[in-house]
């Protein structure tokens, strides 16, 4: 018998959530196959079978909370050779399978001299070993199942029906107390007219937890800006066509942002830092983080050195990383170690928002839908323009004001006058 545990995920995730069993009980199962994946704050893993055999049995439900190291599924690598010797069994002549099958029964009457009789009036049939264990672990073999075709219970048979107590003891532990199962249910009750009551997702109990963490733990503030998207929507109607034919991807706002908000750390470089204890960490390198929108919450996954990337460049990574967040393919080396980061409520229709840090980070930025609206050329003149607002949330222990309004203005300038990113960018 072989055991399906959980395997070290990363050194901050410790447990996750059984998404969904890839393998059934009584499954065949090959080394290096998934078995199930997994929920993590972050991501979803797959859990791969280190063995070869048969699924015979799933100590977890889907849905259940698991921790690194936890067995969570038994795998019988001698099925496989038990498959094998009954193929072997059934080639060989009448004669032969009639005798060897007669030696079995006469064996089994011989054990089951060694027996006690179940509640049922049967001899369950053990191996040595088997029995040895049963009466250690105190295990009423009737109540074992075998795993054998003919029914002998061998040791491996005793060892999943410890396993298979031990999680149930487990459970039983864990599981909610009538109490508290009454209070749960009053919850419900106390609504006149029908409700769902929806479980929330390990991913969604995470980002509630950080998002009210951040909000506990800096000091954030937001200030606005607007900046006249006229030039980049000339830029790209210009060089879409071309853009898109060399490079072999579409050229998005993410690009023109990404190097704008690099081109602003670099004259503010405390907005691309962390506080660690009593100290400021200031950050030499720029990954930027790009908030997508995923089926189960928002997800940051990172660009790394987007300031050593072209246009071309940042657009091809967003969307790899874009598609690889719709599929649940992200890794946790996707995620981890951004510096600064973007989110783009705009193409929700958003107008204005206030966005909530990315701790440890100390600023995000904000970028909003772009909206035609009378904008004054000077004294005498007004012009439809397409606006966009945008917004930086800081952390107000580490940037001032001053730096934080400054920072946006950059933002702004060098947006409004593209040329200046392939310079400053």
């Amino acid at each position: 018998m072989a055991e399906i545990i959980v395997p070290e995920l990363a050194e901050s995730i410790s447990e996750g959530t059984i998404a969904q069993w890839l393998k059934k009980t009584g499954e065949k199962v090959e080394k290096g196959d998934y078995i199930a994946e997994l929920e993590t704050d972050k991501v979803n893993v797959e859990i791969i079978s280190e063995h070869s055999g048969v699924v015979t049995q799933l100590l977890k439900k889907e849905g259940d909370t698991v921790a690194v190291g936890e067995i969570i599924a038994i795998v019988d690598e001698d099925k496989e050779k038990d498959a094998l010797v009954e193929k072997e069994h059934t080639s060989k002549p009448d004669e032969q399978v009639m005798g060897e099958m007669n030696a079995v029964k006469v064996e089994s009457i011989a054990e089951q001299n060694h027996e006690s009789v179940d509640k049922f009036g049967n001899r369950p049939i053990a191996s040595p070993a088997a029995r040895k264990l049963a009466r250690e672990k105190g295990i009423d073999l009737s109540s074992v199942q075998a795993q054998d075709p003919l029914g002998r219970i061998r040791k491996h048979d005793i060892e999943a029906t410890l396993i298979q107590k031990d999680s149930q003891h487990k459970q039983q532990i864990h599981s909610p107390q009538p109490k508290q199962a009454a209070q749960n249910k009053s919850a419900v009750e106390l609504f006149e007219k029908p409700v769902e009551v929806i479980k929330m997702s390990r991913r969604r109990q995470t980002i509630a937890k950080r998002l009210v963490e951040a909000q506990h733990t800096a000091a954030m503030l937001t200030t606005f800006n607007e900046v006249d998207m006229t030039a980049i929507l000339d830029l790209r109607k210009r060089r879409k066509e071309a853009f898109e034919r060399n490079n072999d991807v579409k050229l998005g706002f993410m690009s023109f942002f990404t190097k704008a908000v690099i081109g602003a750390l670099k004259k503010y470089p405390l907005l691309n830092a962390e506080i660690q204890d009593d100290e400021i960490i200031v950050k030499k390198y720029y990954d930027i983080g790009i908030a997508v929108a995923a089926d189960d919450g928002l997800v940051v996954p990172v660009v790394r050195d987007a300031d050593k990337l072209g246009f071309a460049g940042i657009e091809k990574k967003i969307a790899e990383l874009a598609e690889k967040a719709r599929n649940n393919k992200l890794s946790l080396s996707d995620l981890q170690g951004g510096t600064f980061t973007i989110t783009n409520g705009g193409i929700f229709g958003s107008l204005m928002s206030t966005p909530i840090l990315n701790a440890p980070q100390v600023g995000i930025l904000g970028m909003h839908k772009i909206q035609l609206r009378p904008v004054a050329i000077d004294e005498e003149r007004m012009e439809n323009r397409p606006m966009m607002y945008i917004a930086l949330s800081y952390d107000h222990r580490i940037v001032d004001g001053k730096e934080a309004v400054g920072f946006l203005a950059k933002v702004k300038e060098l947006l409004e006058d593209p040329e200046q990113l392939l310079l400053e960018g």
